[in-house]
């Protein structure tokens, strides 16, 4: 699996919801995550995603957005665990409208060897907002 590929899944995989987590359908009490991590891992504790999808019914406040950033540092501390990356680099902004705002990111993969990746997220949920 190519670097992009596991960033992708690594973000947008719904991971499994901690016992405290506030669920956005609070009423139905699905925490989601991923089945595989059912399984005994190699790793205790090891699971795949992330937990970007409890932001999806917030407000994009101050708070949301170091929320957003803890979650996204979560889901790609296995590159670094894994000797995957030396480090990686998050940065978290609000954009779009007053009355549509977007939550934006930025993803930095510093490699061994010195190779930068760089990921950039900001139009991901334009489309809901242009009736797309």
């Amino acid at each position: 699996m190519g670097l992009t590929t596991a960033v992708i899944v690594s973000l947008f995989t719904d991971r499994r919801a901690e016992d405290d987590d506030v669920l956005p359908d609070s009423a139905n009490g699905d925490k989601r995550g991923w089945w595989g991590d059912l399984v005994s891992p190699e790793v205790e504790g090891d699971r795949i995603g992330s937990r970007l999808w409890l932001l999806e019914r917030e407000k994009t406040t101050p708070e949301t957005l170091i929320r957003a950033r803890e979650y996204i540092e979560q889901a790609l501390e296995w590159l670094v665990d894994d000797g995957v990356a030396a480090k990686v680099e998050i940065e978290v902004e609000r954009t779009g409208a007053v009355e549509t705002p977007i939550l934006a990111f930025r993803a930095r993969i510093f490699r061994s060897d010195g190779t930068v990746t760089a990921y950039k997220f900001d139009s991901l949920w334009e489309g809901q907002f242009n009736g797309l």
